[in-house]
């Protein structure tokens, strides 16, 4: 049976990498539901028909530029 490999890191953590460790745990502790939730609600937004009206306005005007 193979063995397994020890749990320990395989080397010493800087004083700058110990301290953003702490503060991900401590941010990962106080990310709660209702801060997940914050991210998951669907947004009402600019409908689609005005930016696509809007495009293909500019679209036409430049190929009018062109010409």
């Amino acid at each position: 049976m193979a063995k397994r490999k020890p749990n320990t890191p395989g080397r010493k953590l800087s004083k700058e990498e110990q301290r953003l460790k702490a503060i991900y745990a401590k941010s990962r502790r106080d990310f709660s539901a209702a801060d997940l939730q914050k991210f998951t609600v669907i947004e009402k937004g600019i409908p689609i028909e005005k930016v696509l009206a809007e495009v293909e306005a500019r679209h036409r005007e430049f190929m009018r530029k062109r010409k």
